[in-house]
């Protein structure tokens, strides 16, 4: 039997949990940007599912973010993922990320393009 890409022993799921593991303190990443950098740039979705069916303390779900700063769902819980974000030094007004370019570790969709010149 095949297991699905959100099943947390699939192969993408591994990836993500790593790819997740390593944004520092302080930075965030898109849900986009860690699907592109575990190998499927059109998987955001799964990713969003990983990470809402993570209960790893590794790996720091919080640092992974919605397009355009937004915070996401973080499982209903956005004020802790505010306050977690706020306390490593990340600032946040309201349910976005301020200054997003300067806290965002993979660059966002500018590096994606890039990439594929």
């Amino acid at each position: 039997m095949t297991k699905r890409p959100t099943d947390p022993k699939s192969a993408f799921a591994v990836r993500v949990l790593s790819v997740v593991r390593q944004i520092p303190v302080g930075r965030v990443a898109t849900y986009g940007d860690v699907a592109a950098r575990s190998g499927r740039p059109g998987a955001a979705r799964a990713v969003g599912n990983i990470m809402r069916g993570c209960t790893r303390p590794d790996v720091p779900c919080h640092r992974v973010i919605a397009a355009g700063g937004r915070l996401g769902g973080y499982g209903g819980h956005e004020s802790l993922k505010r306050s977690l974000l706020t306390a490593e030094g990340i600032r946040v007004h309201g349910s976005r990320i301020r200054d997003l370019q300067s806290v965002q570790v993979f660059g966002g969709r500018r590096q994606r393009m890039n990439k594929r010149d």
